[in-house]
């Protein structure tokens, strides 16, 4: 049986009533020190795009800062090898909108971004960009509209950093491999896929 669904919002205001005053009056406009501290210590970050076809939410990490602050204003955020779907940049050509959502291990509020980005391959900005003798096909420029950081409960909730390992609980990449394709070598490809990876990531 489906359920019914909420269609106005008056209905949800009635439900949840107004906002904490606070997580409204935190939002800025801009990266202050404080956020620019905890951008640049994230090696991590979610980014999510909106599309014709629908939403998108794509990871994105790195060994260093997962992008780079240019002004309080503008991150930079490479786009290095992935499987070339290039989902979240077909999303940001046709529509600009674009969050962020930077996760640092061990920290139980998460910070986020919302703006609106372009994507470049400006040769001296892809140049600035050099891993390893590599350099991303792309950047996306962000252009930041609000910065704020989330209420720690969910990752409190979830026990997330302190849970411990838990990857024997689901599957891995090859058994989603093999359930499209039965004679799929699972193990072979999980087994191997680490040292595949080493010199594929950017």
């Amino acid at each position: 049986m489906q359920p019914a669904p909420i269609t106005d919002l008056d209905t949800l205001a009635r439900i949840y009533g107004s906002a904490i005053p606070s997580s409204l009056d935190k939002v800025m406009d801009h990266i202050t020190p404080l956020y620019h501290r905890w951008i640049t210590a994230s090696r991590f970050v979610i980014l999510s795009t909106v599309g014709p076809e629908g939403t998108d939410a794509s990871p994105r990490g790195d060994v260093e800062p997962v992008l780079r602050i240019a002004d309080p204003a503008t991150l930079l955020l490479p786009d290095w090898r992935g499987n070339n779907r290039i989902d979240s940049l077909r999303n940001i050509v046709r529509d600009p909108r674009v969050s962020l959502l930077f996760l640092v291990p061990g920290c139980n509020n998460v910070v986020r971004i919302n703006g609106t980005a372009i994507v470049t391959a400006d040769t001296e900005m892809l140049e600035s960009f050099e891993q390893k003798g590599r350099h991303p096909r792309t950047v996306i420029v962000i252009t930041v509209r609000e910065a704020y950081f989330q209420c720690a409960k969910a990752l409190m909730r979830s026990a997330l950093w302190s849970r411990g390992d838990e990857s024997g609980l689901v599957p891995t990449a090859g058994e989603f491999l093999r359930a499209r394709e039965v004679e799929f070598d699972a193990d072979g490809y999980d087994a191997g896929y680490a040292e595949y990876a080493r010199d594929r990531m950017w």
